[in-house]
């Protein structure tokens, strides 16, 4: 068996889902307009750059909807991925997933968005797997806004995709191929870990890498 690791912002979709997310509410009125959008835009412009603070976004980019009962947010969520989401979801990126899955590929998709973003959007792809960043909840089932366990983020990833494999029962040296598909330099140290590194739809800093290590690059979207 071969593993096909996906990152999701950029790759597999053409947006950022976070990104999209938080724009999202702004425009129904959960956040406070144009001051939020700019802050959130320049979270976005960090992450671009290779230095976000994570623990200092995700508190940010969930305080607006886990602020409100659960049932709201979830269908403020389900809003999301029909006015927004539907529309990125592309046929070249679903055929992409299908064709690993359809030869026996064990498929996962791999993000540093959190998982109330983008449990349904794997789900929308197919993917039974998802290693996001993971939420705390308090006890009453409300998310706190602090990240549970290690992010899935740079080298995190690493870290939560040994994670994912051993509570399967497997390790790394069980597959004669991993892929990993990502358009991001915050990804470098999972796409250096990999047999088969794709830089997709690169952002210029990871195209330039690839073109100097050789790696293949993929370009799903215009």
């Amino acid at each position: 068996m071969n593993l096909t690791l996906f990152d999701l912002d950029g790759t597999l979709i053409p947006n950022d889902s976070d990104h999209a997310f938080g724009g999202f509410m702004v425009d129904i009125g959960w956040a406070d307009g144009e001051a939020w959008r700019a802050r959130n835009d320049e979270f976005y412009a960090q992450y671009q750059a290779g230095r976000l603070d994570l623990d200092e976004y995700i508190e940010f980019s969930t305080s607006v909807w886990r602020a409100r009962p659960l049932a709201e947010a979830l269908a403020a969520r389900e809003r999301f991925m029909a006015e927004v989401m539907a529309s990125q979801l592309l046929p070249q990126a679903r055929a992409l997933v299908r064709r690993h899955q359809e030869a026996g590929d064990l498929v996962a998709i791999v993000t540093a968005t959190n998982e109330f973003v983008t449990a349904p959007i794997a789900e929308a792809f197919g993917v039974e797997h998802l290693i996001a960043v993971d939420l705390q909840r308090e006890d009453d089932g409300r998310f706190s806004g602090l990240v549970r366990g290690v992010p899935s983020f740079q080298a995190g990833k690493i870290t939560r995709v040994e994670q994912w494999l051993a509570g399967l029962g497997r390790q790394w040296q069980d597959f004669e191929q991993i892929h990993f598909y990502s358009d991001s330099v915050n990804d470098l140290p999972l796409l250096e870990r990999v047999s088969h590194p794709v830089a997709t739809n690169p952002t210029p800093a990871l195209e330039a890498i690839a073109g100097q290590r050789g790696w293949p690059l993929l370009k799903l979207f215009a």
